[in-house]
């Protein structure tokens, strides 16, 4: 005979005679599908930019991109609507102070003679 925990009333309950009281509420929006994350091939009207028609289905659209598919011979990249990639990013500022300081000490060093060899 093995127990486990309840999770509903907190006491110890046989498993192979789980009260039906303690059962856990079963949730109305889940679905009992087999395969409920079924991706669609329909979508709302989307303009191509390779020929600029209109499509409905995301297969025809993609078959665009494709060199058999559109008159130049050229592949597409679908890139998607992402807002970050419209987003700019900041470019890091050279710490000048460093970038100086640096140029100061490889003067002196050519300054007094010291050298880099290649073979070195």
């Amino acid at each position: 005979m093995r127990q486990r925990l309840c999770r509903v009333c907190g006491g110890w309950h046989d498993i192979e005679a789980w009260p039906h009281n303690c059962l856990p509420e079963r949730n109305l929006a889940a679905s009992d599908l087999p395969v409920p994350g079924v991706i669609s091939d329909t979508m709302d009207p989307v303009q191509s930019m390779v020929d600029g028609k209109f499509y409905t289905s995301k297969s025809a659209l993609r078959s665009t991109y494709l060199p058999s598919g559109n008159a130049e011979g050229k592949r597409y990249v679908e890139v998607g609507n992402d807002p970050a990639r419209f987003k700019s990013r900041e470019k890091q500022q050279p710490d000048r102070k460093a970038i100086r300081t640096t140029l100061e000490k490889a003067q002196a060093r050519y300054a007094r003679g010291e050298r880099v060899h290649p073979n070195a």
